[in-house]
């Protein structure tokens, strides 16, 4: 179990260091935006070239950071019947969820995306759109953020049954939506009763 919690350790470190930079495409995305409205509305003019750059840039940040995500498990989940079992019937829940409904999909998607990118790589496939660009690099990112987000699958796989043996502790402990509000409004009130004690002193 040592080994392939080591091989977690370095699935979650791989993917931590692309999510957390691949959140800087979004801020190129909206300077790309803004750059183009400014000179489709200054200088008349503008290019399709501009456009899929957004859309290639906001994808890529949405697919490479799916796997990080999943790391921080901050998914939309619908907690309303898991927050009621047990926390070890939560762990079976994730577990089984993980091995037959997570990983065919992602293992599907790499399957079908591997042919699907070499065929546009090697056709030079490029937009339909007048100006637009080549499209084998998206459906290379698509690939890609499917490849991690399999690989993630794996590390959270390890992990859950490292946790359910004992091997390691719960890094993310299940908080419903009512005890995370409870604790937002706890928090919300030792701030205002700290600000309150500055300004009468």
């Amino acid at each position: 179990m040592a080994g392939l919690l080591a091989l977690s350790r370095t699935i979650d470190r791989v993917n931590e260091f692309i999510g957390k930079w691949v959140s800087w495409l979004i801020l190129i995305s909206i300077l790309v935006s803004a750059a183009n409205a400014i000179i489709r509305k200054v200088f008349d003019t503008s290019s399709n070239a501009w456009l899929e750059l957004q859309w290639y840039l906001f994808g890529a940040a949405f697919m490479l950071a799916a796997a990080y995500t999943l790391k921080q498990n901050d998914h939309i989940r619908i907690d309303i019947v898991y927050g009621m079992f047990p926390r070890r019937v939560q762990h079976w829940i994730d577990l089984l969820g993980h091995l037959f409904f997570l990983m065919p999909f992602v293992t599907l998607m790499v399957i079908y995306f591997v042919p699907y990118v070499s065929l546009s790589f090697r056709s030079g496939e490029m937009s339909n759109n007048s100006g637009g660009l080549i499209i084998w690099p998206a459906k290379a990112i698509l690939l890609v953020g499917f490849f991690l987000l399999a690989l993630q699958g794996i590390s959270e796989i390890i992990k859950k049954i490292a946790i359910m043996r004992g091997d390691m502790d719960d890094p993310n402990p299940f908080i419903s939506a009512h005890e995370q509000a409870e604790l937002e409004a706890k928090a919300l009130a030792d701030e205002a009763k700290a600000l309150a004690g500055e300004v009468r002193s």
